[in-house]
């Protein structure tokens, strides 16, 4: 008889990286969620005996669905597969009940372990995996999951450096032209006023921009964390800064060529603006960016009023080799 399995993960990429990836001899029965809630009800209709589970999701979260299995006694075993590797991430899912964890991408041999170290693939040996839906990617959502794997990249070594726990977004992923780029970055304004720094980047037909700006209100607690002396000097925000872009920066690029299999050049960061409105940097600004293919993170760390976002500004010409470097992923 086969084994219900589910899978639930906002992105299709990943949907369809994880139906792949389940071993062949294994009989199953898949259901896909796109979201927590969906993951709830899929459960709850018997659906879900195995589940592999994202952390990062709209409407209900990984979080969310593990303590909802929690209260309501649900009859799940819940591996979670997410790109956000912080430690404490993986103590707070073990806490909640979670089997075990997996990091994206998924590897068909980490899943294989897995399923045979907790008795779940020896019990359901049959004919092999059963057919699931078609999963249909678009490009967006390829971008969308190779960002989340290297937001999660970044998150895990900033957490490292500060013994801290950086709280993830979805990731925004859209192509803007230069008037809807400046819409998105003025939405961060209500925050007040940033300080921005940007650094170029280069590969074999990639390139662009990455550029950090760092909310004003948390430099006091940042250079806290760093153990900087005179958080508020104006050498120690510029120092916070820069050291901040190097962690984000570097290791953000470093989870995405790995997922593309190329690498990176890296120019020296560049101090855009200081203490000024969003709208001030992006009229000072706007004539470097024009059709973009942006990527935007905004992090934030848990208990400190920490907050900076991250957007990757790809030039034009680079979306032909994204397309093409993507289209490996989807194959």
């Amino acid at each position: 008889m086969s084994i219900p399995v589910l899978i639930c993960d906002d992105s299709a990429l990943a949907r369809k990286q994880m139906a792949r990836t389940l071993p062949k001899e294994w009989d199953v029965d898949i259901t896909f969620a796109n979201n927590g809630a969906e993951g709830i009800e899929a459960i709850r209709a018997g659906k879900g005996e195995v589940v592999f589970l994202d952390l990062n999701m709209p409407v209900m979260d990984g979080y969310e669905v593990l303590q909802t299995i929690k209260q309501e006694d649900l009859p799940a075993l819940v591996i979670v597969v997410s790109g956000d590797i912080q430690i404490k991430a993986h103590e707070r899912v073990k806490a909640l009940g979670a089997l075990d964890f997996i990091q994206k991408p998924v590897s068909a041999d980490a899943i294989s372990n897995i399923l045979q170290e907790y008795g779940i693939l020896t019990i359901a040996l049959g004919d092999g995996v059963a057919d699931s839906p078609m999963i249909e990617v678009d490009l967006l959502d390829a971008c969308r999951e190779v960002a989340n794997v290297a937001m999660g990249r970044a998150a895990d070594l900033l957490a490292k450096l500060l013994d801290v726990f950086v709280l993830l977004p979805i990731p925004n992923v859209n192509v803007l032209e230069v008037s809807e780029l400046t819409m998105t970055l003025k939405a961060t304004e209500e925050h007040g006023t940033v300080s921005a720094l940007c650094q170029g980047f280069i590969g074999a037909g990639i390139a662009g921009e990455a550029l950090l700006l760092f909310h004003d209100s948390s430099f006091k607690d940042m250079a806290k964390l760093m153990g900087l002396a005179n958080p508020e000097d104006d050498n120690t925000e510029i120092e916070v800064m820069i050291d901040t872009g190097n962690v984000l920066i570097g290791a953000f690029l470093n989870g995405i060529s790995e997922q593309l299999h190329m690498k990176f050049s890296q120019s020296h960061p560049v101090v855009l603006g200081r203490h000024c409105t969003v709208n001030d940097l992006i009229h000072d600004n706007s004539e470097k960016w024009s059709r973009t293919l942006a990527m935007e993170i905004n992090y934030r760390i848990e208990g400190h009023d920490i907050q900076c976002d991250l957007l990757l500004l790809f030039t034009e010409d680079s979306l032909p080799t994204l397309n093409s470097k993507l289209g490996y992923l989807l194959d």
